[in-house]
């Protein structure tokens, strides 16, 4: 008998009841330390009282207009993402799904705006993640997501992750734009090599392509960055981000620069709820801590920390873990024990992660994590290794 809930969800059995910084506190009061972040998304984590301050001013003010007028915070915070990126201009949405949804269409109207209405087919990589929409599921091209749900939506063309030969040999007369995150975050913290989005840029230059960059969870200081192509001093024409920028409310944004977004005008793209007051008081409340001088600098000496105690957890355990690896405090320890005993085994030792693919467990700390919170956590994963070795 089916629940009310739809069964869509495999939920471990914890309820929470409320969060302080980077812990959850369970309805039996028991503390875990938050090293998912609701999947990356509480990057400055829970009850942060600039957020709590933004959110509660707001909803005591105006909750909802449409977009059939003018929202000043949306403004405000579409500037403010414009003067922080290579953005020219921004569309909000409610998630990350939607935010890559738009870049598609974006890319497309593109390519029809410049007389090429042929050009529709988007190249993507292997072990990609961008949603669960008919469009972004057909983007990632995963069994396991496309399965049950009818022939996938045609036009993508999906290459080794990596393999800048066969992004080549995809390049046809009917190619719009290369899809790609800059750190794929479900398929297991797999980083691009140093160089290949260069190698990608220069490619849709040469063939008057777009880039663009799915950076929902890579991106909003995640990574010691703003966004994690910045590492590589490359900029994409279109960016999709989410989780992060919202704080744990529900927000995403799709930035491009003027000559990308050229053919989106009044009417061809739209959102009843996209850049709603109380998503973007929350957002910009977001940016007024993420943008601090030094902010980035916090979040990049706390990933050093971490990674040299994650290689002695590594060394120790070599039964257990495999290696680790990633950008930030966007972490992924790869597993030779099955990762879903690995977070079991770390949940029931009072630390939060999430799992991913190729093995993997993603390790996301809100990033105003410090040194003796990570050594919590660092002392429950010796635990939870000792007990999986027994």
């Amino acid at each position: 008998m089916v629940t009310a809930q739809m069964p869509t969800y495999a939920r471990a059995d914890v309820t929470f009841e409320r969060g302080e910084g980077c812990y959850l506190i369970d309805q039996d009061g028991k503390r875990y330390l938050d090293f998912g972040a609701g999947i990356a998304v509480c990057g400055l984590g829970h009850a942060h009282p600039g957020l709590i301050a933004a959110l509660t001013e707001q909803a005591g003010a105006l909750w909802h207009t449409s977009n059939l007028y003018q929202i000043p915070g949306q403004r405000r915070l579409a500037e403010r993402l414009v003067e922080a990126t290579f953005a020219d201009t921004v569309f909000f949405t409610n998630s990350g799904a939607e935010a890559v949804e738009c870049g598609l269409k974006l890319v497309r109207k593109y390519q029809s705006t410049n007389g090429h209405p042929e050009r529709y087919r988007v190249i993507t990589f292997d072990g990609s993640f961008h949603g669960r929409t008919l469009a972004t599921i057909a983007a990632a091209a995963q069994d396991k997501l496309l399965d049950g749900f009818g022939p996938p939506v045609e036009g993508f063309d999906q290459v080794p992750f990596g393999d800048l030969a066969a992004v080549k040999a995809s390049i046809g007369p009917e190619t719009a734009a290369i899809l790609i995150e800059p750190i794929q975050g479900e398929g297991g913290i797999r980083p691009t090599e140093p160089g290949f989005l260069g190698q990608l840029r220069a490619l849709c230059d040469e063939h008057g392509l777009l880039l663009m960059l799915d950076e929902i969870q890579t991106g909003v200081g995640r990574t010691g960055r703003l966004f994690a192509h910045e590492w590589d001093n490359v900029d994409p024409d279109v960016m999709a981000i989410a989780k992060a920028l919202g704080g744990g409310f529900p927000v995403g944004a799709c930035l491009a620069t003027e000559q990308a977004a050229r053919g989106m005008i009044a009417g061809s793209h739209g959102s009843t709820f996209g850049g709603n007051p109380l998503a973007m008081a929350v957002g910009n409340a977001v940016l007024d801590v993420v943008l601090e001088p030094t902010f980035l600098d916090h979040v990049n000496k706390m990933a050093n920390y971490l990674s040299q105690q994650l290689a002695g957890i590594v060394d120790r355990h070599p039964k257990i873990f495999s290696g680790a690896r990633g950008k930030g405090l966007m972490v992924g320890l790869q597993c030779v024990v099955t990762n879903g005993e690995v977070v079991d085994r770390l949940r029931s030792n009072g630390l939060l992660s999430v799992p991913a693919g190729d093995n993997t467990v993603r390790l996301l700390p809100p990033m105003i994590i410090t040194e003796a919170e990570i050594g919590v956590a660092v002392e429950a994963l010796e635990r939870a290794a000792s007990e999986l070795e027994q």
